[in-house]
């Protein structure tokens, strides 16, 4: 019987699970090795044990974070067998996880105190961050929300005509202009639009590129500023979109995009594909922002509201 109570339905569990083995099994297979022969949690293996964290992504200082805590635990309690190590990482782990990301949501769903519910996504190009949105249409649509998408990267034809294939695939409206056109302008009419059809959520793609983070943070600032001109309050969400499999590539682009806006949450993708699920954890602590999804495959229901209990219990499975 697993540790935590179960909270998802089997097949999105199913689907969670098979989403985390390659990090599960990357994991361990270096922590058996890290405590090879011993009996007893000390020195040696806690610093096995620190490069096993650091080598599978959860980053050098959430490592030490979770270092300092084991010890505390073996301080307190003078003799831990190396048996009880798994139980412990999962429980300081989760701990780690519930400091951060509040609450257990399981569905998709948007706060009733704002209508329409606007979410600007940002995120640089090959993230997965138009996928990303597609598939958020999609669930906001089969929770019974309508949906409309603004094609506000209009840097890349590539962006619009993807974004469009996602709209006409998942059957919400969405407001377009031409390549090179103004994205204030595209997130304006989207708004206005949105406002008119009587919208539940409005999700706005932006320009996937980090050029300087001057150039980056006067844009999206104008595109904020606009939106508001319709919805005052508006953008109500900023999800950055990360690539899970870059690893520490991902801290990085986190670093820029939250310097350059202010960042609400985050949707972590592909994790599914790669050994470096412990990304998720390190990106959660280190930038204090709730992970809101998580991408662990690539078909339109396999995009995950991130659960932390879940999320350790699959991983720890």
């Amino acid at each position: 019987m697993s540790f935590f109570k179960k909270i998802f339905s089997k097949e999105k569990k199913e689907t969670l699970d098979k989403g985390l083995e390659k990090s599960k099994n990357n994991f361990f297979d270096k922590l058996s090795k890290a405590v090879a022969g011993k009996s007893k949690v000390d020195d040696d293996v806690l610093d096995n044990l620190e490069e096993v964290l650091v080598s599978s992504d959860v980053g050098v200082n959430t490592t030490l974070k979770i270092i300092d805590r084991i010890e505390a635990r073996v301080e307190k309690d003078k003799y831990l067998g190396t048996d009880e190590l798994n139980k412990i990482l999962r429980e300081e782990i989760a701990g780690l996880l519930s400091e951060t990301n509040q609450g257990n949501a399981t569905e998709f769903e948007v706060p009733s105190t704002s209508k329409p519910h606007v979410i600007m996504v940002v995120g640089v190009n090959g993230v997965g961050k138009t996928t990303t949105i597609g598939k958020l249409a999609y669930q906001f649509k089969k929770a019974g929300k309508k949906v409309v998408l603004g094609a506000a990267d209009t840097f890349r034809a590539a962006a619009i005509d993807q974004l469009q294939v996602w709209a006409d695939r998942t059957g919400v409206p969405i407001v377009k202009q031409s390549m090179g056109s103004d994205p204030a302008s595209v997130a304006f009419d989207t708004l206005e639009s949105a406002v008119k059809q009587d919208a539940d959520v409005v999700i706005i793609d932006t320009a996937g590129r980090l050029h300087n983070k001057v150039n980056l943070m006067n844009e999206l600032t104008k595109v904020k500023r606009v939106m508001q001109k319709v919805v005052g309050d508006a953008p109500h969400e900023v999800l950055l979109v990360l690539d899970g499999s870059t690893g520490q590539n991902a801290f990085e682009q986190a670093k820029q995009f939250t310097a350059a806006t202010e960042v609400t949450s985050l949707a972590v993708t592909k994790l599914d594909g790669t050994a470096k699920g412990g990304v998720v954890i390190g990106i959660s602590d280190q930038f204090q922002i709730p992970v809101k999804y998580i991408g662990v495959g690539e078909g339109i229901e396999d995009l995950q509201v991130f659960n932390k209990i879940e999320f350790v219990d699959s991983f720890f499975k």
